[in-house]
């Protein structure tokens, strides 16, 4: 009798979490597989429609050009992208496609292909969509550059994956198209600090260039002239610098020497270049290295070099005229400081003693024209 007291609430208790687990089961694969209930663009043409061919393997067409287009899509891989996790069916990228047969291809290549599908992520992602139209790669393509990257080139098609989990899969996906250029970033103090060690701190490409609306000094002719705006983001910050030891004086040491003052006021006029030096002219554009490496084109010894580039004739004690963004002080270019130290008495001393005088001057002329008025 006491046994058959708990046989009925154990079964119901059991029977409670069977059901839980199978509704939870049936929920994820509801909210994977199944479209989004705004989704009314073809009833009917739900995901199993296009996978019952597209899922087989080894399915795939030869193109007009004699390439061989792979037409399977793995199912698995789809639903394991963000697009599949979120139940995006297949025509909503795909919306020529209802039914078979397909409508003929027209894309002769490869290529054309993927260009043309290009404008389907503008349908649901137009913020960013529009944002690719004032791109490099946009003037690229526009200029008859096919290869340039599109959405798909960056973030796949099929396999499309959440964005932020690895900054270092940034430098890696441009490092496509942009080969050359990620190795020298790959050895520089950026490059080794992201991709070496996995320091989310540095800078990536997206951080100097855009993320959507990729820019450069090819695209537009003031990228260069404005560069120092862009260093400035890490190197004022005082919280990170002081993290690593870095001084955040460098920007406002430039800006007051010669080559920073004249580059701020040529950044004010629209179209104007510079003859001027700015950050990237001397330290590098990809390839910084750290002020300490004996490669890095701003160490003392390959200084004259540097300089040479807009000074042909500079001498070796000629880069000795620069204070390496140092602040004068006691114990850094103590010469300059003590020069400055003088003025800055001097001056003021000179010029609160010329104001003395001056008044001194005013209230004794008073005094003797109201002399002089008394006595007449």
């Amino acid at each position: 009798m006491r046994l058959n007291r708990f046989i009925l609430p154990l079964n119901i208790v059991c029977l409670l979490v069977v059901g839980l687990f199978v509704g939870l089961r049936e929920a994820n694969a509801q909210s994977i597989k199944s479209p989004p209930a705004y989704w009314q663009e073809t009833p009917g043409v739900d995901n199993e429609y296009c996978l019952g061919c597209h899922g087989k393997p080894d399915q795939k067409m030869t193109l007009p050009s004699g390439e061989e287009l792979y037409l399977t899509v793995n199912p698995d891989t789809y639903y394991n992208s963000v697009h599949g996790k979120a139940g995006y069916a297949c025509v909503q990228c795909h919306t020529d496609i209802t039914s078979y047969p397909h409508p003929e291809l027209i894309a002769q290549t490869h290529r054309e292909l993927t260009v043309s599908m290009y404008g389907a992520c503008g349908r649901c992602h137009q913020d960013k969509y529009q944002a690719t139209q004032d791109s490099v790669h946009q003037k690229a393509m526009q200029a008859g550059n096919t290869e340039a990257a599109v959405c798909s080139d960056c973030h796949g098609s099929h396999d499309v994956q959440a964005i932020g989990e690895s900054r270092t899969a940034i430098p890696q996906t441009c490092e496509r198209c942009h080969f050359e250029i990620y190795q020298q970033y790959k050895d520089s103090v950026h490059g080794e600090a992201l991709i070496g060690e996995g320091n989310p701190d540095v800078p990536s490409c997206i951080d100097c260039h855009g993320v959507h609306n990729v820019a450069g000094p090819d695209y537009n002719e003031q990228f260069h002239l404005k560069s120092p705006d862009l260093c400035k983001r890490c190197h004022t910050d005082e919280e990170l610098m002081a993290k690593y030891g870095i001084n955040t004086n460098v920007v406002n040491t430039y800006l007051a020497d010669f080559h920073g003052t004249t580059v701020m006021f040529q950044a004010e006029i629209p179209g104007q270049e510079t003859n001027k030096p700015v950050c990237v002219d001397c330290h590098g554009v990809h390839n910084i290295k750290s002020p300490d490496n004996p490669n890095s084109s701003v160490m003392k010894d390959n200084l004259q070099k540097t300089c040479q580039r807009c000074h042909p004739e500079a001498e070796i004690n000629f880069p000795a005229a620069w204070m390496s963004h140092y602040v004068p002080s006691p114990t850094e270019y103590q010469l300059v400081y003590y020069v400055n130290l003088f003025y800055r008495i001097l001056i003021p001393t000179l010029v609160g003693a010329m104001g003395l005088f001056v008044v001194a001057e005013s209230i004794r002329r008073l005094i003797n024209r109201r002399r002089k008025t008394k006595h007449e």
